[in-house]
């Protein structure tokens, strides 16, 4: 039985890049039964297709030619907040690499790429948003993360989160009242090997815990010298 037989919804992807040949290309080759794909050629054309569209994936030039890359991110996330973002670069170093995920992408692949990576790519931060096999739901105190619904709650308010963000939560989540070090959290939430960098770390820890502790009892604790940890202080 076919995917399309099993009534699973399509993959929706939107493709960002004002090279025509790539975008083009991209949009022709993802095109394929079980996805439907959208393409835009600047900032603000993909912005009013994320707010009138759901996407599950985002592929995101890192240099487009109306918007900067921190304001088309941090627009896409507000627009399309459960959207993976993988985003594409001719430039291949560490700190490249770091650069975009601090901006807020999910992953990252260096131009020129091969399209079987791309879609590889594509179901990987996919699968990782919510692994399969894993109980429906995780709980500590008043926090609950619905993994197959992709939906965080605090107290019964639903909390917004990226996919990046709901993979720390769940690993917080499933580490509860463990002490968790930045190396750890790098390996196990990013799955990229940065040399022990603690940047990315540190800015999507403080970016969770102003979304998932605003105006509520601390949960997400920092143990200085040692990393992080999901707990009720005393």
């Amino acid at each position: 039985m076919t995917p399309r037989e099993n009534d699973e919804p399509p993959t929706r992807v939107l493709v960002v890049d004002d090279d025509d040949g790539i975008r083009v290309l991209l949009a022709s080759v993802l095109s394929a039964p079980g996805r439907i794909v959208k393409s835009a050629a600047t900032g603000v054309e993909a912005l009013r297709l994320a707010r009138g569209e759901e996407f599950d994936a985002i592929l995101l030039d890192r240099l487009l030619p109306d918007v900067d890359a921190v304001q088309i991110v941090t627009a896409l996330r507000t627009a399309a907040p459960s959207a993976a973002i993988v985003m594409l670069s001719a430039v291949d170093d560490v700190e490249a690499r770091v650069a975009g995920l601090r901006l807020g992408a999910d992953d990252f692949l260096t131009k020129p790429f091969h399209v079987s990576e791309v879609l590889a790519r594509i179901d990987a931060v996919r699968r990782r948003a919510v692994p399969a096999d894993e109980p429906d739901v995780l709980r500590y105190a008043d926090l609950e993360l619905d993994l197959a619904g992709h939906r965080v709650r605090r107290g019964g308010d639903i909390v917004a989160l990226t996919p990046t963000e709901l993979r720390l939560l769940r690993f917080l989540l499933e580490n509860a009242e463990r002490v968790l070090s930045r190396g750890q959290l790098l390996d196990h939430v990013w799955r990229y090997d940065f040399g022990g960098n603690g940047e990315v770390v540190e800015k999507a820890v403080s970016t969770l815990r102003r979304k998932v502790d605003a105006g509520r009892r601390p949960l997400i604790q920092t143990v200085r010298g040692f990393g992080y940890c999901l707990r009720e202080e005393p």
